[in-house]
C-alpha cells in the first residue's frame, strides 16, 4: 500500500485521467463530487465531500486538486480541504487572471494566508490545453513536488 493520496475534486474529463493515470503512479485516489448525479470516473473511493474521507487525510498526505473552478461549490470545497491536513492544495485556472476561488474563500472568511496555500496555476508549464495534458503536466508537478525537484529539464545530482 502507497502512502501517496490524490483528491480530485469534481468530476470532468481532467479529473478521469488524474485519477486514472495517478493509480498508475502509485497514489491512492479519491474523487470528492458533492453533485448527484452519475459519476462516469474511476477511483479507489468517491465521496460527497471532506468529512467522508477524514481517515485518509489524517496522515497529511494528500494532494488536492480541484479539476473545475466555476462550480457553485468551490469556495466550500476549498474551505473544507484547507482545513484539513492536505499536503498540496491546488486549483486548475488560468494564470493571466485572479481565480473565482480567491473572492470565494475570503467571502467565507478564510485568511488570507490560508488562501496562498491554493496553487494556481498548477502543474508544469508545457502549454497543456486538452484534458490529459493537463492531467499530465498536474502529476508531474506533484511528483516534482513531492521529490523536492523543480520539475523542467534541467537534472540535478
Amino acid at each position: 500500500m502507497t502512502d501517496r493520496l490524490l483528491v480530485a475534486v469534481f468530476a470532468s474529463p481532467v479529473s478521469e485521467v488524474l485519477l486514472r493515470w495517478g493509480g498508475e503512479l502509485g497514489f491512492r485516489t479519491v474523487l470528492v463530487e458533492p453533485g448527484d448525479g452519475a459519476v462516469d470516473v474511476r477511483a479507489d473511493r468517491i465521496a460527497r465531500g471532506f468529512a467522508e474521507i477524514e481517515d485518509e487525510l489524517a496522515g497529511g498526505d494528500a494532494d488536492v486538486v480541484v479539476t473545475d473552478h466555476h462550480r457553485d461549490e468551490l469556495g466550500n470545497l476549498l474551505r473544507d480541504a484547507l482545513s484539513r491536513p492536505a499536503r498540496w492544495v491546488g486549483v486548475m485556472g488560468n494564470p493571466r487572471h485572479e481565480g473565482p476561488h480567491v473572492a470565494a474563500l475570503t467571502a467565507l472568511g478564510v485568511p488570507p494566508a490560508e488562501i496562498a496555500r491554493v496553487h494556481r496555476p498548477i502543474g508544469l508549464d508545457i502549454g497543456s490545453r486538452q484534458p490529459a495534458e493537463i492531467a499530465l503536466s498536474t502529476l508531474a508537478g506533484l511528483l516534482a513536488d513531492r521529490n523536492g525537484r523543480a520539475g523542467g529539464f534541467a537534472h540535478g545530482g
